[in-house]
């Protein structure tokens, strides 16, 4: 069966460390574990072989919904985390970090795509309040990753970004040029983690032992230094039902006639 960790620190050696610890709990209760790199995400999670992959809160409440089963969330401890759920942080120039977001009126956004529930649905569901006629921003770029929207603002050719908050730790700390002339200016509203899932074809035998092994990752000293790195801190299972707010902030902004 197949299986990826797609997000955030993906292919780094704290992220293999992580893979290597969960996959050999299970090997040794018998679940065949394999680790690939997809590179279209869509269809690998949706793959019936697919054992376990962690997607984003968005596609697990839209293009995925029905058609995976949730296994869980990792706890973060970046700031902005809290618990089981997080936030994006909205990130500008420090010329421009005195400004409310009224202030980016007709200024060019960034972000990194429209299923993105960080990036993308969080803030729009924050600005569609401030709209006038369905519109706020004069411009808005498309980057295909996060990383790319704090380059975008950095080097001028966007003003504001909403970044997840994880995935701005982790630039701050081991990139840090990347971030220069950047701050902090707001946050999102929070929701939940970005979900851990596994195939609908997935027994409920197999299901447990998932989630054995990731508690056992998450609690073994011998991967303390890994989720340092990764700035994990526990996992948790989480009712389905608490992803009902990402579409909830798509509809508020829905109603509201705004489109980023």
């Amino acid at each position: 069966m197949h299986s990826s960790f797609p997000m955030y620190a993906a292919g780094s050696a704290a992220n293999a460390a992580l893979w290597q610890c969960v996959a050999d709990q299970l090997n040794r209760t018998g679940v065949p574990a394999t680790l690939t790199q997809p590179t279209d995400l869509v269809a690998h999670w949706l793959d019936p072989e697919l054992l376990l992959s962690q997607t984003c809160g968005f596609p697990l409440t839209h293009a995925l919904a029905g058609r995976v089963q949730l296994v869980g969330a990792f706890r973060y401890t970046a700031p902005g985390c809290d618990g089981l759920r997080y936030r994006s942080q909205l990130v500008c120039r420090s010329a421009d970090a005195g400004l409310p977001l009224a202030g980016f009126r007709g200024r060019t956004v960034a972000y990194n795509a429209e299923d993105s529930q960080s990036g993308h649905n969080s803030l729009r569901a924050l600005v569609a309040p401030l709209a006038r006629n369905g519109v706020f921003f004069g411009k808005a770029v498309v980057t295909g990753s996060h990383r790319a929207s704090v380059e975008s603002v950095r080097s001028g050719q966007a003003d504001l970004a909403a970044i997840d908050c994880v995935t701005w730790a982790l630039v701050q700390r081991d990139h840090p040029e990347r971030v220069r002339g950047l701050q902090v200016c707001g946050h999102t509203a929070p929701a939940p983690g970005l979900p851990l899932i596994t195939s609908l074809q997935t027994s409920p035998e197999m299901l447990f032992a998932l989630r054995q092994a990731l508690r056992h990752a998450v609690h073994t000293a011998a991967l303390a230094e890994a989720r340092t790195a990764l700035l994990i801190e526990d996992f948790a299972e989480l009712p389905l039902d608490d992803y009902g707010a990402i579409p909830q902030m798509e509809a508020r902004a829905n109603r509201a006639g705004y489109r980023l």
